[in-house]
């Protein structure tokens, strides 16, 4: 059965970025220009990736002559991955970053990240996810603990907190009610913390973060 993608026009996607090795250095000033360009930076985090971790992440490349080269690329220090959501997120990310080789980036794209950040065809300075189920599966690989659910907006949005919000809310504030707690709002925020329903089950994998 195919999976349903999410309507743009309701929902904000997610995507995934990454700062390769590289160009870590440059992150304030990418960051700078992600956030100009109405993305929202949701989850960052910055980590040194195994040979193996690569070999995982970039599964879908295996097999090609350029494998060992990438996965010793992105193993060769410490990257800065960060989930970015906004209106077609994807889409957007992927014409901001430009074609995957800096050499034809800097011909046909001269403006692009990777024109501007990158070297050739594999030292490219970002990474992006291609498409809906790339992006989750590689949000997921890199933020084990995060929900992938698209973030409502609009009407949708208050469908959603009707539905989810609402009940849990309702259900802290009588608790908070019938205890009285000396500090009412860490009570509250510590219940409902406890008590979340979508709180998310933490998968295996293993990042290794830089000290």
């Amino acid at each position: 059965m195919q999976a349903l993608m999410p309507d743009p026009q309701i929902y904000v996607e997610r995507t995934l970025a990454i700062i390769k090795p590289d160009i870590v250095n440059k992150e304030v000033e990418i960051e700078d220009i992600i956030l100009r360009s109405g993305f929202t930076i949701v989850q960052k985090r910055k980590l040194h990736l195994s040979p193996e971790q690569c070999s995982n992440f970039y599964v879908d490349q295996y097999g090609k002559m350029f494998f060992p080269n990438l996965t010793a690329y992105m193993s060769s220090g410490p990257s800065i991955a960060m989930v970015l959501a906004r209106h077609n997120a994807i889409s957007f990310w992927k014409e901001l970053l430009g074609p995957s080789s800096s050499i034809v980036a800097r011909e046909t794209h001269p403006d692009s990240l990777r024109a501007i950040y990158g070297m050739d065809d594999l030292r490219n300075g970002l990474h992006g996810s291609m498409n809906f189920s790339s992006a989750e599966r590689e949000i997921r690989f890199m933020f084990p603990e995060v929900i992938i659910e698209p973030i409502p907006v609009g009407q949708a949005a208050k469908d959603y907190l009707n539905l989810y919000v609402t009940p849990t809310l309702l259900k802290g504030l009588t608790e908070l009610c019938k205890k009285k707690p000396a500090d009412p709002l860490t009570w509250l925020a510590d219940w409902l913390i406890e008590h979340n329903p979508n709180t998310p089950k933490l998968r295996n994998t293993v990042i290794v973060e830089e000290p």
